[in-house]
């Protein structure tokens, strides 16, 4: 039997106005910050119409109270919390997946798999999780965090709010609910209820969810990480990684690094949708599409405080090399990559902020559909990603121009669907449903290798 054609997977990760910091001074842009649910759900139909795997959504916890210098010319990233605002578009779309960021340093299994577990039904199946762990100072004052953990400590326990959720969503069997005998007056099989009893480092709980199990049994897991760490982590639970590259070698390594680590936790490589960023411009000619990204350029505000991946160099020359600096509490990957490109090139910290900070270290492609489609095709045959999420660098603009002109150059040349496949993300992205797993001991985290690279 001739093996199935391996399909692209395409996301796009929503803003307010675009991802580039000179997006909102943009003709068409939205006009102000206000919250509008109407201009999200259209974005979302249109990402929807051009059958899109996701819309994803990230959430950047708390501002600290003492961060006002130069709040006045920071423009609005997302309006509504990620959770209220993918239920609100689950009523108004019907296929496209909706993934929210949730960070687990905020919450709690039993909350969270309660609040997925209403979102997944909600939805008929289309919700996916990105996990985040994450510690930013306005996070920690805004939740009153005195003593944070470090960045191995916050993985650690990561790993156990994952391992707990998904014992708490296999709490019941798939139908437990579906066989109420009226006559006998037996609503349910006791045997398909799976009560959960965890003492571990971080929770302890004895408990029974209070929800059915998800349609998809999980929520799609996502994740970022790019460091020892995160590359771990996501070995081990990603479903979907929004992963960062700007050169196709550097793609490559993470795309074999990654999947080369899933076998020391029994996953299958295909499980896991490597899909890195890509920002682009998109003209009628090279010239065209590069004159619109130029303008994008140009809009940038450089005097007010600059921050290089949560490091602020406001007090460096903006036109002098990048000082050497402490290597940051959170994205260590991607600071990683930013300090080795400013060395490479010989980059200032203004050229770095639009190389690599504008985009936050993604790939940018300015051209034709074709010149886009060209560049897609290659990164995606060459072992470099599964797929891509698009950041689309100006809303709504360039995602309209990505729908109606990238789309159907990708259709043509058969990677990419014409018609959803099934009606589940997982469906979609051709993932296996888990099965409900009871009295299953989880791989532990490797508490010495987090240690290690902390």
């Amino acid at each position: 039997m001739a093996a199935k054609q391996r399909k692209l997977a395409l996301g796009v990760f929503l803003t307010r106005h675009g991802h580039h910091p000179g997006a909102w001074r943009q003709p068409g842009s939205a006009s102000s910050g206000r919250p509008d649910f109407r201009y999200w759900a259209e974005l979302v139909k249109t990402a929807e119409r051009g059958k899109l795997d996701t819309a994803f959504f990230a959430d950047f916890v708390g501002i600290a109270g003492d961060s006002t210098k130069g709040i006045e010319r920071r423009h609005a990233f997302l309006d509504f919390e990620p959770l209220t605002l993918t239920a609100a578009l689950a009523a108004v779309t019907d296929r496209i997946g909706l993934v929210a960021t949730v960070n687990t340093n905020f919450d709690h299994p039993y909350s969270l798999a309660r609040r997925f577990a209403a979102l997944d039904h909600i939805s008929g199946g289309r919700i996916g999780w990105n996990i985040v762990s994450s510690l930013a100072d306005g996070a920690a004052s805004s939740f009153g965090v005195e003593q944070p953990l470090t960045h191995s400590e916050r993985y650690e326990r990561a790993s156990e709010f994952v391992d707990v959720a998904r014992d708490l969503w296999d709490s019941w069997d798939d139908d437990a609910f579906d066989h109420a005998d009226r006559d006998s007056g037996r609503y349910l099989d006791a045997s398909a209820v799976h009560p959960v009893h965890h003492d571990g480092k971080y929770f302890h709980l004895d408990t029974i969810l209070d929800a059915s199990r998800p349609i998809q049994g999980h929520p799609v897991f996502a994740q970022a990480g790019n460091s020892e760490v995160g590359r771990d982590f996501a070995a081990k639970y990603a479903e979907m990684i929004y992963a960062a590259a700007q050169f196709l070698e550097e793609a490559q390594r993470f795309y074999a690094d990654v999947k080369g680590r899933m076998a020391k936790y029994g996953r299958d490589p295909d499980t896991l949708k490597v899909m890195p960023g890509l920002s682009f411009a998109i003209g009628s000619s090279r010239q065209e599409a590069q004159d619109k990204f130029s303008a994008l350029e140009d809009a940038v505000d450089f005097s007010g405080e600059l921050n290089l991946m949560g490091q602020d160099v406001s007090a460096y020359p903006l036109d002098g090399p990048l000082p050497d600096l402490p290597e940051p509490e959170n994205g260590k990957g991607r600071w990683k990559q930013l300090t080795a490109l400013a060395r490479r090139e010989n980059l200032t910290i203004r050229q770095l902020f639009l190389r690599f900070n504008a985009v936050r270290g993604h790939r940018v492609v300015i051209g034709t559909p074709v010149d886009i489609a060209d560049q897609i095709q290659d990164w995606f045959e060459r072992d470099a990603a599964d797929g891509f999420n698009l950041i689309p660098p100006l809303l709504p603009s360039s995602l309209s121009e990505f729908v109606d002109l990238v789309v159907p150059e990708l259709q043509r040349r058969g990677l990419f669907r014409t018609e959803y496949d099934g009606t589940t993300l997982r469906d979609h992205l051709g993932l296996p449903r888990p099965r409900v797993a009871v009295g299953v001991d989880r791989p532990a985290a490797d508490v010495r290798l987090l240690a290690a690279v902390s």
